[in-house]
């Protein structure tokens, strides 16, 4: 864990975290999003706080996983103190036969930098995918 000490007090600094998991292209569009809630329900049972969720939906695959072309891709952004959340978080996802492959990566502060850039252009870009429709 990381410390700041200062003559006042001493407070832990929160690391964050991105992780991208692919379900099972069996599932439907309901039970993908069933299974990437309950796993948000476990990162913030381990001690995260979720900051950004994404669902991109049904992909092709580079590359045949367990002879699967396809799955359901989610993202998770997130922040904790504790250090071992990363090691707890992917038992979970090797225990979920739902998932075909998972990555969690810590990010620096470069990568929050533009994390943030990105998620204020998807919020801009999506009010203005709802005028287009309403004006269709």
């Amino acid at each position: 864990m990381l410390y700041i000490c200062s003559p006042f007090k001493i407070t832990k600094m929160s690391k964050h975290y991105e992780t991208v998991f692919i379900l099972t292209p069996v599932l439907s569009d309901e039970q993908a999003k069933e299974a990437a809630k309950k796993l948000k329900k476990s990162i913030t049972e381990l001690g995260g706080k979720v900051i950004n969720e994404e669902h991109w939906g049904l992909r092709k695959l580079a590359y045949p996983i367990q002879k699967k072309t396809t799955g359901f891709y989610h993202l998770f952004e997130f922040t904790s103190e504790k250090a071992d959340i990363v090691a707890n978080l992917e038992v979970i996802y090797k225990r979920d036969e739902r998932i075909l492959r998972f990555l969690t990566v810590s990010l620096d502060k470069h990568a929050i930098a533009y994390s943030e850039k990105r998620r204020s252009k998807l919020s801009e870009a999506k009010p203005n995918k709802k005028k287009e429709n309403a004006s269709a």
